[in-house]
């Protein structure tokens, strides 16, 4: 395997059927360590999605289905209805881990259908099903990257700067990643970009993850604060921004990383095409705007102690810590799925896969 499959095709998330175990890198180590970890409770995966040991949407979806398979396995009942109460309290308990990313939802409800409609099952069917309902929504992820990155790809020529926030490439999802898939995939083809990666404050997921991946894969990629974003843009070293997304509401309002939105709107008055990719699994035709998406807070301590020796502000100051924010719809120049590229206006682009039942 070359370096850049390397890259392209890691095992972020690997369930071991013959050790009945779900392994998962730890990205909180990333990039000065890469260590697999088994999750083997609910506790242990709730945690590790709460404290972003598995993050991006797509990848959180993938490993909460793994999640409730294990957990399934684990349920002592035998009646069928004692079975799926104890499968959808770990299915509300895991949904509670994080708001923002709809693909923890989604998926957590495509594996209670699937136990539903097999509850009347002897018990190894019923686990037979979810396990192929599992394998399903991971092997559908990565159908879906590869086509997001082809679409993206149509976007840029060789030579392009792009910017990109946050981290949605392979650790993000299953295979070449959504923002970051276009680039893999134009490497792999032998296209050249230059990327300009935001560091993300304040987990640095773009210092730790993004710059991680793609120097690995061989591209060139230029780590910057978020607050220079603006002067590369400024001398014209970018060409497009690419970002991922956690959820995207019906009228192209698009939630993702905090920070997103301040990078549309430079994008905007640069002249700069602000480009969302992500998989129709990431959007919410039941959300009608981003007013109505639930928005995370963390710990300020993430802001004051987190990667310093010492703190960098007083015990006693206070902080604000959203972990996403929302990029307006009018800011977007498209919104790139694996069904093709929306453009506005989006509640007629968006509604329109879902009415295409090719």
């Amino acid at each position: 395997m070359s370096t850049l499959q390397a890259v392209t095709h890691v095992e972020n998330i690997r369930y071991d059927q013959q050790a009945q175990t779900l392994y998962i890198i730890d990205q909180t180590l990333l990039p000065n360590e890469e260590k697999i970890i088994p999750l083997r409770t609910a506790e242990e995966m709730y945690e590790a999605i709460k404290a972003l040991r598995v993050r991006g949407a797509p990848a959180i979806g993938i490993c909460a289905a793994y999640c409730l398979y294990a957990l399934a396995r684990t349920i002592p009942e035998e009646n069928g209805g004692a079975f799926l109460r104890r499968l959808e309290g770990y299915g509300s308990y895991l949904n509670s881990s994080r708001p923002t990313a709809v693909n923890l939802s989604w998926a957590i409800g495509e594996m209670l259908r699937t136990a539903r409609a097999h509850a009347g099952d002897p018990r190894e069917a019923l686990l037979e099903a979810l396990w192929e309902k599992a394998k399903a929504i991971h092997e559908d992820d990565i159908e879906k990257c590869t086509r997001i990155s082809e679409y993206g790809l149509s976007l840029v020529k060789d030579g392009d700067g792009i910017l990109t926030h946050c981290n949605a490439g392979p650790l993000a999802t299953s295979r070449y990643g959504t923002a970051l898939g276009p680039i893999l995939l134009g490497t792999e083809r032998g296209l050249h970009f230059h990327v300009f990666a935001d560091e993300t404050r304040p987990l640095l997921q773009g210092a730790r993850l993004t710059s991680y991946e793609l120097q690995r894969a061989g591209v060139d990629v230029t780590l910057i604060c978020d607050n220079m974003a603006s002067i590369v843009m400024k001398n014209g070293w970018v060409q497009a921004c690419f970002v991922g997304c956690d959820r995207v509401a019906a009228n192209g309002d698009t939630a993702n990383k905090i920070g997103t939105s301040g990078v549309a709107i430079l994008a905007r008055h640069y002249g700069i095409p602000f480009y969302v990719l992500g998989p129709t699994s990431t959007i919410d035709m039941a959300c009608p705007d981003g007013d109505h998406i639930p928005i995370e807070e963390r710990d300020g301590e993430e802001i004051k102690t987190m990667w310093y020796e010492k703190p960098m502000a007083l015990p006693e100051v206070k902080c604000y810590n959203p972990a996403f924010d929302v990029t307006d719809h009018e800011l977007i120049a498209g919104i790139v799925t694996e069904k093709g590229i929306c453009r506005p206006p989006y509640t007629k682009s968006l509604k329109a896969l879902f009415d295409d039942k090719k």
